[in-house]
């Protein structure tokens, strides 16, 4: 398994509690984006803002949004890789990246949300 490290928004309910949930479930440490050194990974303020980054410790590459979600779940064996693997495809990949969007637009709906989870609209 990588050693992945999660960079989440720590200024956001629903995502604390899936940063918790993927800490405890996929063996990745997480941590608040507000609270780390993002230039030791090569990551900016301005990405974190507005996505969910993934960076593997090992190699340095970086995973944004629906990619990002997918390697999480490659980092635990079984049916879990086998659904990261599959959003990865060029296939699936759009769509995912299409149903990370709306979360994120919506994710002061999202179960543990709040007003303070609202995000401007994100563009790319």
């Amino acid at each position: 398994m990588a050693q992945l490290l999660v960079l989440w928004d720590g200024d956001c309910a629903f995502c604390h509690r899936a940063a918790e949930y993927a800490a405890t479930h996929f063996a990745v440490m997480v941590q608040p984006y507000q609270h780390a050194d993002l230039g030791a990974v090569g990551i900016t303020t301005a990405q974190c803002a507005t996505a969910l980054q993934v960076v593997d410790l090992g190699t340095g590459r970086i995973w944004s949004r629906a990619d990002a979600v997918a390697q999480i779940l490659r980092n635990r064996p079984g049916p879990a890789a086998l659904i990261g693997r599959a959003i990865q495809t060029p296939i699936v990949l759009p769509i995912a990246t299409a149903f990370y969007r709306l979360v994120a637009r919506n994710r002061h709906l999202m179960p543990g949300g709040t007003a303070a989870c609202t995000l401007p609209v994100i563009e790319n």
